[in-house]
């Protein structure tokens, strides 16, 4: 079903009159070279928005996770779908180069950012899914920490009073997982949740200001890096299944990114601020679909196929 506005997105739904709703809005999507923040900036650009896209890898250089996707590339597909993208190079993990993009942004939009998705993760180098953490590099750990978390806070510092000064506005922190259920490695589960804490502290802060704040999860992610990992592309991607049987019930991008969007158009969406979501739930309310036209459902999957083996996803926080 969809909101009580049955407003389109413009992003799958097809529900509504307004196909683009965001028009004349501005969004941040910190993180958008690939996988989720592209899905996201895309999403975004086709309801009408104009989308900053940052992140370390461009045209000039790559990031040290040396992959080919940059943001001029995620900026140009924005335009292409219907909004205004625009690239720029920022290692959100220093606050100079932050604070010199929101003042950017401020200066090029007189003062509004109506949308800031923390999406910075580049984490998987660093992850050790094969050791407890008595046995970890503190080093690549707190590296990861650094990476995954303190980017997010630093983008929200510096961002914030955008929102805060028009008393309007939306955050999402986009995580892995809306539960307290252990992820599986030490540092990786204390960066995910630790951002599902940055969505509850910035929603307590921000709602004197009518400043939404949430934390969104998709299921299983189609990101490049995993298409690479299973030897097929978007178009073939469910012959990945073969080699894991979850892939089946994966989702694009294009899904996290509808979803954002639909947050982003609700204007009811201060209900959900503080709250941890997820695709599967947000895809009920809002009617969209992925780009294939499905609705995957990843936590009834979980339930059904997974649950005995590895226990319940538990309870959303």
């Amino acid at each position: 079903m969809t909101t009580d506005t049955d407003t389109d997105t413009g992003t799958g739904t097809g529900t509504g009159t307004h196909t683009q709703p965001l028009t004349g809005r501005v969004a941040l999507v910190a993180g958008g070279t690939r996988g989720g923040g592209r899905g996201i900036a895309l999403a975004l650009g086709a309801a009408g928005a104009t989308v900053y896209v940052t992140g370390r890898s461009s045209a000039a250089g790559r990031s040290d996770l040396d992959r080919p996707e940059t943001i001029e590339e995620t900026a140009a597909r924005v335009s292409a779908a219907g909004g205004r993208g625009i690239a720029a190079r920022v290692d959100h993990s220093r606050a100079d180069e932050v604070e010199a993009l929101v003042a950017r942004i401020s200066a090029e939009q007189d003062g509004r950012l109506d949308v800031l998705v923390n999406c910075v993760w580049g984490g998987d180098p660093l992850t050790d899914w094969q050791h407890p953490l008595w046995e970890q590099d503190l080093d690549a750990g707190f590296r990861l920490l650094r990476q995954a978390v303190d980017t997010h806070v630093i983008t929200s510092r510096y961002a914030l009073p955008l929102m805060t000064a028009r008393r309007s506005g939306l955050v999402v922190e986009v995580t892995d997982g809306n539960t307290a259920r252990y992820r599986g490695s030490f540092f990786y589960d204390l960066a995910k949740s630790s951002v599902i804490r940055l969505a509850v502290a910035q929603a307590a802060e921000l709602r004197p200001y009518d400043v939404a704040a949430v934390a969104l999860t998709p299921g299983f992610l189609r990101s490049e890096a995993m298409l690479e990992h299973l030897g097929v592309t978007e178009d073939t991607w469910r012959e990945g299944a073969a080699q894991d049987p979850n892939f089946a019930h994966s989702e694009s991008p294009a899904y996290l990114g509808r979803a954002v969007a639909a947050l982003a158009a609700d204007p009811h969406v201060m209900a959900k601020s503080g709250r941890a979501l997820a695709t599967w739930g947000l895809y009920q309310e809002y009617g969209f679909t992925d780009a294939d036209g499905t609705q995957p459902d990843f936590a009834a999957h979980w339930a059904a196929n997974l649950e005995d083996e590895f226990g319940p996803l538990g309870e959303a926080l």
